[in-house]
């Protein structure tokens, strides 16, 4: 269990791995710089915002969204890839003296979500489109127009550094983090399939997600599983159709399937040690019969998994199939289940996790850098770190001094981030590349 003396040996951990004095020394000598340039770029980055928010795009669509990001890349002199996994974008800054590569990601997908304005911004989305067959607003309700931006001002930053940079940045633009279409590949893993951590090989990948929750000034982050893996899941009962008031002629598959439910509810609690890691699992829909007075001849359900680390994630499978078959052929029915993996656990390399606590310290202040407890939603950043090593943070987008529980939630139409926030993740990034190039995980 991590608990705030975990800094304490993180730090110590650093150490011993290898950030010496001298490697912060050399990376002291920019930090100075990388703070003055980040300050001259906030408004850029807070006008990228604005315009990516009030012209949003989904998933594998982010059409005018790559459009503005390659201009600027090349307008920097950076060589730009475009078209990466359908539509995201990589620009790569090679410094003046050679060194490892690092990867920095944002992504850039909004949502089916219509938004209410509830701050009243003059640049709101509006914008309107079809999703699966239904007219529904776009919006970024998750925070992707900052990352982008912040993205964006990290690379001119580090542009105007070229000359002392000992190595090689990958700036990777993301498409659809937040899922692709039925059927297709995308997002973080398509990026993977298509070599986007190759030609030059990345060394490490840093990466960053803003938080409504968490007050501006604040970076938190977790080794280890910090956000959960997401697996799909459906069970199919097959019972055998009878008249509903002679339902002994028939096998019900409602009623066998409402003890699956439950029983599923039994697999973290009774099932799976949760001291290990948090665990979840959901039944999120159920649907079967047509008429009050028939016993359908099947039902089905779907559902989400969720868990911190790959051992429990495997168990919780194993269980839930277990679960629902042994229960259905007690009932004389039938139980088919099927488990899609869709998205990895978020998993912090714990040694580059100590490495890079001095550089995020130095850049937000000791007492500003905290320890999180895991999330159980989920991110395909980890695609990206089962290939390198690698390591996820969150950025704090709540005014000072608003209470948490009241921010409006990522995903809902109140979404709503501060902007004073971004200067610190444009600061963050940066200084996370520079220091990781200076002193590379020995």
């Amino acid at each position: 269990m991590y608990t705030p003396k975990t800094a304490s040996f993180l730090l110590l951990l650093a150490t011993v791995l290898g950030f010496s004095s001298s490697g912060r020394a050399q990376s002291g000598e920019l930090h100075a710089q990388i703070d003055q340039l980040a300050g001259k770029v906030e408004p850029k980055v807070i006008q990228w915002r604005r315009d990516l928010h009030q012209n949003p795009e989904l998933g594998n669509y982010e059409v005018k969204t790559a459009a503005k990001i390659t201009k600027h890349l090349k307008a920097l002199g950076l060589e730009v890839q475009t078209g990466v996994a359908r539509t995201g974008v990589v620009g790569i800054l090679k410094g003046g003296q050679p060194g490892p590569v690092v990867a920095l990601r944002a992504d850039m997908d909004a949502l089916p979500v219509t938004e209410n304005n509830t701050h009243n911004l003059p640049f709101a989305s509006t914008v309107k489109t079809t999703f699966e067959g239904q007219q529904v607003g776009v919006m970024h309700a998750c925070g992707h127009d900052a990352h982008v931006a912040m993205l964006m001002g990290v690379a001119e930053v580090l542009s105007s550094m070229k000359k002392d940079l000992k190595g090689t940045v990958k700036f990777i633009f993301q498409p659809a983090e937040e899922g692709s279409a039925p059927g297709q590949v995308g997002g973080a893993k398509l990026m993977v399939q298509e070599g986007v951590l190759e030609n030059p090989r990345v060394d490490a990948i840093f990466g960053l997600h803003i938080r409504s929750d968490v007050e501006v000034g604040t970076i938190t982050y977790r080794p280890q599983g910090m956000m959960a893996s997401s697996d799909n899941f459906k069970i199919t009962v097959k019972g055998q159709q009878a008249h509903g008031g002679t339902p002994w002629l028939g096998v019900d598959p409602v009623v066998t399937s409402a003890y699956i439910v439950t029983a599923l509810q039994t697999i973290v609690s009774r099932q799976v040690d949760v001291t290990n890691a948090a665990a979840i699992v959901t039944v999120g829909a159920i649907n079967g019969g047509v008429r009050a007075n028939i016993v359908p001849s099947q039902v089905e359900m779907i559902g989400t998994i969720r868990a911190l680390d790959v051992p429990m994630q495997r168990q919780i499978h194993e269980r839930l199939k277990q679960t629902a078959t042994s229960i259905a052929t007690g009932a004389g029915a039938t139980a088919e289940v099927s488990i899609q993996e869709m998205t990895p656990v978020t998993y912090n390399h714990e040694a580059l996790t100590a490495h890079m606590l001095p550089s995020l310290q130095r850049t937000a202040g000791q007492n500003q850098v905290k320890l999180t407890k895991p999330v159980t939603i989920a991110e395909d950043y980890a695609y990206f770190q089962q290939k390198v090593p690698g390591l996820y943070l969150f950025l704090g987008g709540m005014p000072k001094g608003a209470d948490p529980a009241k921010a409006p939630s990522h995903h809902t139409p109140d979404f709503y981030i501060d902007e004073s926030g971004l200067k610190l993740g444009v600061r963050a990034l940066a200084n996370l590349a520079v220091d990781y190039l200076n002193n590379p995980l020995k």
